[in-house]
């Protein structure tokens, strides 16, 4: 198990800012351990340029991201997933897809960065702490021994993450 890579997903609504954040975040700390997708459940069609900003300013590349549905990781052919995460209270009361090989599931919700602030220095203010906070949760995520732990305890230690 220490040299599986590991198939994650980062649920929101409109996958247009935490999720993608999420996604950036797992790709680059996840250092080829991870592969992290990231979609959502009424896409907006684009991403927040803001997303784009923030992580251009923490030297994460930003080509290739774009706002999909979750429907295109339930057909044939889509990679099976290990992990889903829902970063958005609404994503996560949704009814999502059933993914095939039943993956491991945690909510790790925090407020929309969108929309936020009269001017962009306010707007910015608001995906950096949004950044900052799933960086945090990332990685601890990506510091966990999967292989060492059992369903049980590694589904614990998600939730625990959710919470930080």
């Amino acid at each position: 198990m220490a040299d599986k890579r590991y198939n994650v997903l980062v649920l929101c609504t409109g996958n247009s800012a935490r999720s993608v954040l999420g996604e950036a975040l797992l790709n680059h700390l996840g250092q080829g351990r991870f592969k992290a997708y990231s979609a959502g459940s009424q896409p907006a069609g684009t991403v927040n340029p803001y997303a784009l900003q923030t992580l251009a300013k923490h030297g994460i590349a930003t080509d290739g991201y774009r706002s999909k549905s979750w429907d295109e990781f339930g057909v044939d052919g889509a990679p099976q997933m290990d992990f889903v995460f829902t970063v958005c209270a609404s994503a996560a009361g949704e009814a999502c897809p059933l993914w095939p090989g039943a993956p491991l599931r945690a909510h790790w919700g925090l407020d929309d960065p969108a929309g936020v602030g009269s001017n962009d220095a306010e707007a910015m203010a608001a995906f950096e702490s949004a950044y900052q906070i799933l960086h945090r949760r990332v990685a601890a995520f990506v510091a966990l021994p999967l292989g060492e732990l059992d369903k049980a305890g590694l589904l614990q230690r998600l939730q625990e993450i959710g919470r930080l």
